[in-house]
């Protein structure tokens, strides 16, 4: 396909990384995917704790994620690897519901509309309000011309404390990981219009029934292989060789290895030290450094294997635990898995207090559960960039002013938040480029 016909480099094999190799292996352009872990994923990837396997940090697809979907069925994943249910939230605060909401089996948006309508735990005026917000975003199709902070838009848009502390604060958090005060009002918008508002489908909840590393990075590393491409770990690109605005070559522990094309999808912190010190990058570099993170820990329980929820994942207000997840759907019975999204006093905490502190959480919130025999916790201090008002700006395209080099992450410009979704879009959008870069150099 091109003069050279050397492979496109593909440095970093987390989500988005390999989103790109299968997009452009399939086409039957030669790949060459480098990974500096000694496995793929990401940070979405399997970890072992003993004789389980579980994730790096527990994560829930939706139904609107139609790309991550797609790539699923192109690896040969079955729809059966995914546990699909209508969208239902019960939020517990301590043992008691503070909210159960269940969308019916209408079109969209009317199944959400009745279910804030029949929503328990709000009264009247808070579901009217509630109501209102959505047909304020249905309106708007998701887009916003001001960049305010989600607080300030639930405010401006009258959304009751009790709205907002269970239900619009609880999905904030999940799908941004970054504090109401802070977070940017027009990705929420966007991102709550194409979940709730355009096919009633798409708000379903999709929770994976293996592990992370069986249902994307294992499965896309042999269709990778299949299709003629190379997959090394252990190996770093640590720097770039960049002449007449035109990627050159890449360095890999201090080898230099001919690359004219190139896909970063490395996280913002290693694209910022390989651009930095090349002027054609230096305002893609200075976004980099204002764009901040945003941490999540993970709290793994394990208890007696007859121990289980009602539901695959429930909310929980009032302490540091905000959603719970039962992994029993992914064949571990027994074993919860407690989410705490974005930065708060549980990062002073050490792994002990920590474990302890969300042990008590869910004592109380289910009395008769015996205690667990095990806790463990995993904790990205960098799990995704900060979504705050304003970081749309910071943001770099995934085409660079360098010829042949293009970056893809879920930091980069997708629109979304920093999601498996934005990823997995951000890799196919690179793959794009280069298919297109390779038609232009083709005589």
């Amino acid at each position: 396909m091109s003069r050279d016909g050397k492979p496109v480099l593909v440095a970093g094999g987390g989500w988005a990384g390999l989103s790109a190799a299968v997009h452009l292996a399939a086409r039957g352009v030669p790949v060459h995917l480098v990974e500096a872990a000694r496995q793929l994923g990401g940070r979405a990837r399997r970890v072992r704790l003993g004789e389980l396997a579980v994730d790096n940090g527990q994560h829930l697809l939706i139904g609107a994620y139609h790309a991550t979907l797609d790539l699923l069925e192109q690896i040969g994943v079955p729809g059966e690897a995914l546990l699909r249910t209508p969208l239902q939230l019960d939020v517990l605060a301590g043992p008691r519901h503070a909210l159960q909401l269940r969308a019916p089996h209408l079109p969209a948006p009317f199944h959400l509309l009745l279910a804030l309508w029949r929503a328990r735990g709000l009264t009247r005026h808070d579901r009217r309000r509630a109501l209102a917000f959505g047909r304020f975003l249905q309106g708007r199709r998701g887009e916003l011309a001001d960049d305010d902070s989600v607080a300030e838009l639930l405010r401006a848009q009258g959304q009751t404390p009790a709205t907002v502390r269970l239900l619009w604060e609880p999905l904030c958090l999940a799908t941004l990981n970054t504090p109401l005060a802070r977070a940017s009002a027009r990705v929420f918008a966007r991102v709550l219009y194409d979940a709730l508002f355009r096919a009633r489908r798409d708000s379903d909840l999709l929770f994976a029934r293996r592990d992370l590393g069986a249902l994307l990075p294992d499965p896309a590393m042999a269709f990778i292989e299949h299709h003629g491409g190379r997959i090394t770990l252990g190996r770093r690109v640590t720097g770039l060789r960049i002449a007449r605005n035109r990627l050159q070559a890449v360095e890999m522990d201090g080898e230099t290895i001919d690359a004219p094309r190139a896909i970063l999808a490395v996280s913002p912190e290693q694209c910022l030290a390989l651009c930095r010190h090349h002027a054609p990058l230096s305002a893609l570099a200075d976004g980099l450094a204002r764009l901040d993170s945003q941490p999540i820990c993970t709290v793994y329980l394990q208890y007696p294997q007859a121990t289980r929820l009602p539901r695959p994942a429930i909310g929980m207000v009032g302490g540091l635990c905000q959603w719970l997840f039962d992994r029993r759907h992914a064949g571990q019975a027994g074993l919860m898995a407690a989410v705490i999204s974005a930065e708060g006093p549980h990062m002073a905490m050490d792994n002990a207090e920590l474990g302890e502190a969300v042990g008590a959480e869910i004592a109380r919130a289910h009395p008769h559960w015996p205690a667990p025999h095990a806790v463990r916790v995993i904790r990205e201090k960098r799990a995704t960039f900060a979504c705050v008002r304003g970081s749309d700006t910071l943001r770099p395209a995934s085409a660079t002013p360098v010829r042949g080099l293009y970056l893809a992450g879920d930091f980069t410009a997708t629109g979304y938040p920093a999601t498996l979704e934005g990823a997995v879009r951000s890799g196919r959008v690179a793959a794009r480029h280069i298919l297109e870069n390779l038609q232009e150099d083709t005589p």
